[in-house]
C-alpha cells in the first residue's frame, strides 16, 4: 500500500473520529436510552455519532464499505476476501460509562484492507486524548510516540479486561479475573475495549485479555498495540481476527505469560466452562 494512501487514510479516520466524538459531547446528558438486549444499551449520541462518521468517510472514499456497530445485523458480517478497504466503527465503545457520565468511553475507527487492519484511531473526547496508528508508521498519543510496557512477570502488570453486558453463560470471564487477581499487581475493568487496548499501547496496561468482543470493540485498537510493539492474537495464540470474540493484547515479554496461563486453564481447570 502506499505511503501516500495509508496517511491519507489516517488523517481521515482522526477527523472521522473527532466529528463523532462532537456528536456524543452534543448529547451528554440529554439523551433517551433503550436496551438493545440484556443491559446492552443504545442511545440517539451512538447513531447521531456513527451517522457523522460514516458520511465524513463515505464523502472522502465513496468506494469503500463500513461496518459500525449500530448497523443492521445484514450490513455487520465479516468482509470478505474481495472486499474494498473497509471501515470498521464503534461510534461510542463504553456506552453504559456514557449513560452514567463516567468519562470513560470513546470513538474507535479501524481499516481492513486485504483482511489485514492497517489503520486505527482512538479518540477519548473527555479526556482529550487521541491514539493513531497505521501499519509501519509507529503509534502516538496526540501526536508523539508510545510504546508498550516493559512488565515482565505477572507480579508487576497492571492488566485489563472486559465483561459482556449480559454475564449469564460467560462466568468463565469471572473465573480468569479471580485467577489473574490472586497473579498480578493489579486489575482494571474501565468499560471501554478500544480504551483498554489504547491504554496497552500506551504503556499503561501492560496486557489485555476478553472473551467476548465485537470486531468494532477491537478495530480501532489492534493497529495501536502492534505499532507500539506489542502482540495481539486470539487467546488460544492463533492469529489475531477482528471478527473472533477472544483477545489477547500485551507487551512481547508478558504475551507469552498470559498466553501460556490461557493456554493450561486456570488452577481450578475452568477455562472451558461457560456455566
Amino acid at each position: 500500500m502506499a505511503v501516500d494512501a495509508l496517511a491519507a487514510y489516517l488523517d481521515a479516520a482522526v477527523q472521522a473520529a473527532r466529528l463523532g466524538a462532537d456528536v456524543l459531547e452534543t448529547w451528554r446528558s440529554r439523551f433517551q436510552v433503550r436496551e438493545k438486549a440484556r443491559y446492552d444499551l443504545v442511545t440517539e449520541a451512538d447513531l447521531g455519532s456513527q451517522q457523522a462518521i460514516q458520511s465524513y468517510l463515505k464523502k472522502c472514499f465513496p468506494d469503500h464499505a463500513f461496518v459500525g456497530e449500530e448497523a443492521p445485523a445484514a450490513e455487520r458480517r465479516q468482509p470478505g476476501p474481495d472486499a474494498p478497504p473497509t471501515w470498521i466503527v464503534d461510534p461510542l465503545d463504553g456506552t453504559t460509562n456514557y449513560v452514567h457520565d463516567c468519562p470513560m468511553y470513546c470513538v474507535s475507527i479501524g481499516l481492513q484492507v486485504g483482511g489485514e487492519m492497517v489503520a486505527g484511531v482512538v479518540y477519548d473526547p473527555r479526556q482529550r486524548e487521541l491514539f493513531a496508528a497505521a501499519k509501519g508508521k509507529g503509534a502516538t498519543l496526540n501526536a508523539k510516540p508510545i510504546q508498550v510496557s516493559r512488565a515482565r512477570t505477572l507480579d508487576e502488570a497492571l492488566l485489563a479486561t472486559g465483561f459482556p453486558a449480559d454475564m449469564r453463560g460467560q462466568e468463565r470471564a469471572l473465573t480468569w479475573w479471580r485467577h489473574f487477581s490472586l497473579n498480578t499487581r493489579a486489575l482494571r475493568r474501565t468499560g471501554s475495549t478500544a480504551l483498554n487496548l489504547a491504554y496497552v499501547a500506551a504503556g499503561r496496561f501492560d496486557g489485555y485479555w476478553a472473551f467476548d468482543n465485537n470486531a468494532w470493540d477491537v478495530a480501532g485498537g489492534i493497529v495501536l498495540v502492534r505499532e507500539a510493539g506489542g502482540l495481539v492474537t486470539n487467546a488460544d495464540g492463533t492469529e489475531f481476527d477482528a471478527f473472533t470474540p477472544d483477545c489477547l493484547a500485551a507487551n512481547p515479554l508478558l504475551h507469552p505469560v498470559m498466553l501460556d496461563l490461557l493456554r493450561k486453564g486456570p488452577s481450578d481447570g475452568s477455562i472451558h466452562s461457560t456455566s
